[in-house]
């Protein structure tokens, strides 16, 4: 009895883990003719609640973007544009430190194609992309479009009907049938552009109007615009024929002001497309110009130079001016804008550069928000003209302001700068380097405030204010708390702009022994992992190293952009319960399933469990998941002896679970290997 029992149990249990090879997304698709050879591609795709799958606008760094890859292209078909896609949701990743973006629910994307020749009869397109929930799963799905028989040069009617195609999923559909995989798919016309959850989204525009509506005071506070207010604010009062008539002057004045920087942010929104800002925003040449950008703008406050429009430019929107009325108030507003650009002008274009790597609006929010903080005192001044009394008067302090803006520009250039090197995995610019350099820059920040160093546009100090002082400990405070990052510290206010503790010539900080191979020896093919858990990636080393100690595996099926992977080593591996089972009782080998590190050619076979092409490492990796342990997700843990078997019979894989569950599974595990 306890035998048909334990039958059952194991039956049971290999039916639930065979039940986990997931395919949440369901692919529809259709092509469209839009003019002669010119066609639309749609690939629609119903998400499973609580799944999100990336955009391929989610920056690098981040979990794994969507990728649209067309396989015939060559003397066939021409790209028009980028891939465009329907609504996502934007969120910041505290495990990854980026802007992740994703989709719920629904998803559409939308490639337009120009057909070349007239013997092209069918498009081959594959979509990889990685989906996660409480797991994370990598599918590539193939899909063959075949273009009407209108084909090129005959003129024929737009098609409104769903074309059949012909689609094939590489990985896990083939398993699962159930699931939605088959080798023929009728697209549904019910589904158009999609909408999804936008909470997050309208949570990042209201960050960059506030952030914007901050700095728009801060450009208040300049040379350039602080001495205007009562200057303006006089003009409208005085030369008004009654106080109604210059208060209403002094509104449009500032109303002006706001039009003409919501329409700068239209234009940078309207030429580069509110999709292709994102895009640029993760692009290693666009990250790299705006870090120069950046760096210009910050020697021009320091003192460096001006950033100056034309003298022709003011003079001729003075002259406009002149004319009165409404128009003359707008050119007012014009003039304004030239004037102080070479205050307003590197804060602008450093609101423009942080809203374009948010994409979408962005710019315009943040343009919105920063001409109506500069455009506030002069409508309130001018209705409350008393408030003028207690304005502090113009003096050095204004340059002050020019000078610390001119620090913090200068830091945040280097954020742009290390987007570029993560990228590239330079690794020239790592977190020891990153946090070295803004010490730096906060530490000589707080010597100017102290009056120790004076810079060009300076006026003699012969003391310093007690708000100064205040100001110049607090930077002083943040210089010396991002001191201990350098060795190791997670430095949580800050960690969305330094690289990842991973991204570091020691991810254990400067200074540390653990890791170090010059005080560790590590076997042949290991390396440091998490918290100084020796790790192996190399499958055939950690077998043969198990074998050697005479230990059990435990197999880490992982991704570099899985996010629930990164929090069970973070808050699972970390417990001084699980450490030191890690670290002693087992021999644990990572396999990481997105490696696009290319096989060997000799290497190189089609999957007999799939079908599919395995070519890189993570094809290798993801194909003997499935195969021997019919899953496809990640995390997933497998605790064997050295022939393979696995440890735990009820339970033979565990993925984002408790730590109390975790412990139970790895002791049981361990403890069967030792009888």
């Amino acid at each position: 009895m306890r035998k048909i029992i334990f039958l059952v149990l194991a039956f049971l249990a290999f039916a639930n883990v065979n039940s986990q090879i997931l395919d949440p997304v369901k692919w529809t698709t259709k092509i469209e003719k839009k003019s002669e050879n010119t066609y639309i591609l749609t690939f629609a795709g119903v998400i499973e609640k609580d799944w999100h799958l990336y955009s391929q606008f989610t920056p690098d760094g981040g979990p794994l973007a969507l990728e649209v890859i067309f396989k015939n292209q060559k003397g066939n078909f021409d790209l028009v544009g980028k891939a465009k896609e329907s609504k996502t949701t934007t969120a910041y990743n505290d495990i990854f430190e980026v802007d992740e973006t994703y989709f719920q629910n629904n998803a559409q994307i939308q490639q337009i194609v120009h057909v070349r020749s007239s013997n092209t009869t069918k498009i081959v397109a594959e979509l990889n992309y990685q989906v996660c929930k409480d797991v994370c799963i990598n599918l590539e799905k193939k899909f063959t479009f075949s273009i009407p028989q209108t084909a090129v040069g005959i003129t024929a009617t737009t098609i409104d009907k769903p074309i059949v195609v012909e689609g094939d999923s590489i990985k896990a559909d083939s398993l699962i049938p159930s699931l939605g995989a088959s080798n023929h798919i009728e697209a549904s016309s019910e589904i158009g552009v999609v909408t999804a959850p936008k909470v997050d989204s309208k949570r990042g525009l209201w960050s960059i109007f506030f952030i914007a509506f901050l700095s728009g005071f801060a450009a208040l506070l300049t040379p350039c615009v602080f001495p205007m207010i009562p200057m303006t604010v006089s003009f409208f009062t005085k030369r008004s024929k009654s106080r109604a008539k210059g208060i209403r002057n002094a509104i449009i004045y500032g109303i002006s002001i706001i039009v003409i920087y919501v329409v700068l942010g239209f234009v940078v929104t309207w030429v580069f497309g509110a999709d292709a800002l994102n895009a640029l925003s993760t692009n290693v040449w666009f990250n790299i110009l705006f870090f120069v950008l950046l760096v210009v703008f910050a020697a021009s406050f320091l003192g460096a130079f001006e950033i100056m429009l034309p003298n022709s430019w003011a003079n001729k929107v003075d002259n406009q001016a002149d004319r009165g009325g409404i128009i003359g108030i707008l050119f007012m507003a014009l003039a304004l804008a030239i004037v102080s650009f070479s205050c307003t002008g590197p804060i602008v274009g450093t609101l423009l550069v942080e809203a374009a790597s948010k994409g979408g609006v962005a710019p315009i929010i943040g343009m919105f928000g920063f001409s109506l903080a500069l455009a506030l005192p002069f409508m309130l001044f001018a209705m409350f003209p008393g408030w003028l009394n207690s304005l502090p008067k113009s003096g050095g302090w204004l340059n002050t302001v020019k000078v610390v803006l001119g620090f913090l520009e200068l830091a945040l250039a280097f954020k742009f700068l290390s987007n570029a090197d993560l990228v590239l995995q330079l690794h020239l610019l790592e977190r020891e380097v990153f946090l070295a350099i803004w010490i730096a820059i906060f530490g000589t920040l707080a010597f100017y405030l102290f009056g120790k160093i004076t810079l060009p546009h300076d006026s003699p100090l012969t003391h310093i204010s007690v708000g100064r002082l205040l100001f110049g400990l607090l930077v002083l405070t943040f210089t010396i708390y991002l001191i201990p990052g350098l060795w190791g510290a997670p430095l949580k206010l800050i960690n969305a702009f330094p690289p990842s503790v991973e991204y570091s010539e020691s991810p254990f900080g400067v200074g540390s022994s653990r890791g170090n191979a010059s005080t560790t020896v590590l076997p042949d093919g290991a390396k440091s992992g998490p918290h100084g858990i020796v790790v192996f990636e190399d499958y055939d080393k950690g077998l043969a190293y198990a074998k050697s100690v005479n230990k059990p595996i435990m197999l880490d099926f992982t991704g570099y952009a899985c996010v629930n992977c990164r929090k069970m080593e973070n808050n699972v591996w970390s417990d001084p319960k699980i450490l030191p089972i890690l670290n002693n009782e087992v021999v644990l080998i990572s396999l990481y399933v997105d490696d696009k590190r290319d096989l060997p050619k000799d290497q190189q076979f089609i999957s007999k469990t799939t079908g599919s092409e395995i070519e890189t490492m993570g094809d290798k990796w993801t194909d003997f998941m499935i195969s021997k342990y019919k899953t496809n997700t990640q995390p997933l843990y497998v605790l064997t002896d050295v022939d393979g078997n696995s440890l735990n019979i009820a339970t033979p894989t565990v993925s984002y679970v408790s730590l109390e569950e975790y412990q139970t599974w790895l002791k049981t595990g361990i403890s069967n290997f030792k009888k």
